[in-house]
């Protein structure tokens, strides 16, 4: 049976992108008979608010995108994490890196296609000396050690292949803080959770090279992956929380779910014009081969 999940990040109340994503994940998995659950991404307590997290379960409610099972919140998982991580390290692919942010950004290395610089493995081959030097000084973040080639086929964008190492580099798994990355926890939850589906924007399509790394090193079963178009404004910036007419406040305060449903779908191509669709209608619309490729250009309600 298919498993869908929808993990959203508390770090703002959702808007139309994320209201977008979530959808067509629970449409792909319930489609085909499938479960959907949902999982808090609230890693980061800087920027995660509990307060959030019960403004996206409600979003998610009134919407009725139902899930299955309870709601699982990365905060409360860290041991998980932890026992992930000491596999890597016995395995001897985690390293210390202690590259600052000035340092990464200054790097002369290409950048992957999601933006963020490949490393440079400066820190790759420190001597011990050196090493225990550093340590005494400052925590280093901990990078695992890629190399290789990657592939697989996207269920949207078809067949994906790099080097590991050139394309996409050596990446954190657990940050200076101790806090540990997006890259190994969400890796250990979905594995975790039997999810066997992951739908989410195409700005992370580059990520799932490193997460397929990882569960080859964890030996871990992976899902496969269908990213998306992303939703974007007439200049070509992708959606944001910090644009309030696309924000759930104002959305719920002026639409009805299925007429949210039916603009999202409209936006995909299932449906010629904009008017409200009940999701169990929206089952019966949607259809991979109609979704675009090419980013799509929101259209204010």
């Amino acid at each position: 049976m298919k498993v869908g999940r929808f993990a959203p990040s508390p770090s703002g109340r959702m808007h139309l992108g994320n209201v977008y994503a979530a959808l067509l994940s629970w449409l792909s998995a319930r489609s085909s008979g499938g479960r959907w659950i949902v999982r808090i991404e609230d890693l980061d307590r800087q920027r995660c608010r509990p307060c959030y997290s019960d403004m996206l379960l409600d979003d998610i409610r009134w919407l009725g995108l139902e899930w299955d099972g309870e709601v699982v919140r990365q905060s409360e998982r860290t041991a998980l994490y932890e026992e992930a991580f000491s596999a890597l390290s016995n395995e001897g692919l985690v390293y210390p890196c202690f590259c600052r942010r000035a340092d990464l950004l200054a790097s002369s290395a290409p950048h992957s296609s999601d933006g963020i610089p490949v490393y440079s493995g400066k820190c790759r081959n420190i001597a011990p000396l050196e090493r225990n030097a550093l340590m005494e000084k400052r925590a280093p973040s901990w990078r695992v050690r890629v190399g290789g080639i990657s592939e697989f086929e996207d269920g949207h964008y078809g067949a994906q292949r790099i080097l590991l190492e050139d394309d996409f580099g050596d990446f954190v798994v657990r940050r200076a803080d101790g806090n540990f990355a997006y890259q190994l926890a969400v890796v250990v939850d979905d594995a975790d959770e039997g999810v066997t589906e992951v739908v989410r924007g195409r700005d992370l399509l580059a990520s799932a090279h490193g997460q397929l790394f990882l569960y080859r090193a964890l030996s871990l079963p992976a899902p496969s992956f269908s990213h998306i178009p992303l939703l974007v404004s007439s200049d070509g910036r992708r959606l944001s929380k910090r644009e309030r007419d696309v924000d759930m406040e104002f959305l719920r305060s002026r639409f009805t779910p299925e007429f949210v449903v039916g603009k999202i779908l409209h936006m995909c191509g299932f449906v010629e014009e904009v008017r409200p669709v009940a999701l169990s209608e929206a089952v019966s619309l949607f259809s991979w081969n109609a979704l675009p490729s090419e980013d799509i250009v929101f259209r204010p309600f």
